[in-house]
């Protein structure tokens, strides 16, 4: 007779895949990335369309391309691009006011965009120590999302750059406030940033 084969739980796969996403995202010393510092998301149970998610991938791709082809952002910065819905979040570090500027009014350009959250702090590009911590604190925000049964974690997107959590997708206010109060009890977490969206209407705030 044939022993049953154990079966691994769906969550427990579902946190594994999570991670494995999450560690493989880290980026150089300096340059710019799809999705965000550190970023993670189910596709199965997302809100988006097909075409809406289609839309994002493209944005993201295009900004990269936008991005590199200025020799001074792609040199000296640190970028991270995450569209969801059009509505794209730029993270990271550029060394001036100048190049921050030049850096939005580029991603702005993109066709499709809808709007533009500017999050990059003027500084020099972080070091790979801090965008592995975020890697990291993005992977644990996500596992600790699954754990709980207010929501589905699976709509929830997140980035993470310089222990600042930015969670991202198409939730009602309940939703967004309990992902929110989740985050911020991750340890390591700094702050949290809401940038959800309901109806085409933001939900919560910084």
């Amino acid at each position: 007779m044939n022993k049953p084969q154990t079966q691994v739980p769906f969550r427990s796969l579902v946190r594994i895949f999570l991670i494995l996403v999450a560690t493989g995202i880290a980026g150089g010393c300096a340059g710019i990335l799809v999705g965000g510092a550190a970023t993670s998301a189910v596709v199965v149970h997302d809100k988006r369309t097909t075409g809406s998610f289609i839309e994002d991938q493209a944005i993201e791709l295009k900004s990269i391309e936008a991005l590199r082809g200025d020799v001074d952002i792609k040199d000296q910065t640190h970028i991270g691009v995450t569209s969801y819905n059009q509505v794209v979040l730029v993270t990271g570090q550029a060394p001036t006011e100048e190049l921050r500027q030049s850096a939005i009014a580029i991603i702005a350009r993109i066709e499709k965009v809808r709007h533009v959250y500017d999050e990059i702090e003027i500084a020099a590009p972080n070091s790979m120590i801090a965008r592995g911590n975020d890697t990291l604190l993005t992977a644990k925000v996500k596992t600790k999302m699954f754990t709980v049964n207010k929501f589905d974690a699976s709509r929830v997107k997140v980035v993470t750059e310089n222990g600042i959590v930015f969670l991202m997708g198409l939730v009602n206010r309940e939703v967004a406030d309990a992902a929110a109060d989740v985050a911020s009890k991750v340890g390591g977490v700094q702050k949290v940033v809401k940038l959800f969206e309901d109806n085409g209407q933001t939900v919560g705030s910084n």
